[in-house]
């Protein structure tokens, strides 16, 4: 069961209106390596896993949904003031003709999300080191979208995701080892 508390789980101040950083930021809103892929990949591998581990995926695949309303809620802060002229010159006249200000699941390029984002073997471990994968990925997407940020309020909130995500492999690497001494455990009838 989950609760939901009405805050974001970090602060997200913007400075002002910025609609080619939002564009920049919906990588990580519908990407293949962003936020709703990750979240959706581990409470689905959860099933497939050993017990032991069940509940990491569970925690993280929970948390990524906080980070997926935290990316939102920047894209929203940085477009709700936007001009179409402004949405228009910062590649996102598109965006705009199909969905006006309306948040919707595709990667920075306009490529709309796909499940096949959501890799799945049914190896334990191999779906952890692909979650491994997905976190450094997510990690390096953070730091290319502060590189090219100027807005130091923003990039707090940025900074912070980039953190968990660095946490998040951490802890999958760790449970990695545990699913190796599992699978290398004798088994005695």
């Amino acid at each position: 069961m989950w609760y939901y508390e009405k805050k974001l789980q970090y602060p997200v101040k913007v400075r002002e209106c910025n609609p080619r950083l939002a564009k920049y930021l919906i990588e990580q809103y519908g990407g293949a390596d962003g936020e709703l892929s990750a979240a959706l990949r581990y409470l689905n591998q959860r099933y497939t896993i050993p017990g032991k581990v069940i509940g990491l995926l569970n925690d993280i695949g929970t948390e990524e949904f906080a980070h997926l309303e935290m990316i939102a809620t920047m894209i929203y802060k940085l477009t709700k003031d936007a001009t179409p002229e402004m949405l228009k010159e910062a590649g996102l006249a598109p965006h705009y003709v199909n969905h006006d200000s309306a948040l919707f699941f595709h990667n920075s390029a306009g490529n709309p999300w796909t499940a096949e984002y959501i890799q799945s073997k049914g190896d334990p471990i191999a779906d952890i080191y692909e979650d491994i994968a997905a976190e450094e990925k997510a990690r390096a997407t953070y730091q290319w979208i502060i590189n090219m940020s100027d807005d130091p309020e923003l990039n707090d909130s940025l900074r912070f995701l980039r953190e968990r995500e660095i946490v998040h492999s951490q802890r999958f690497r760790e449970a990695a080892e545990i699913l190796k001494e599992e699978r290398d455990k004798k088994i005695f009838f």
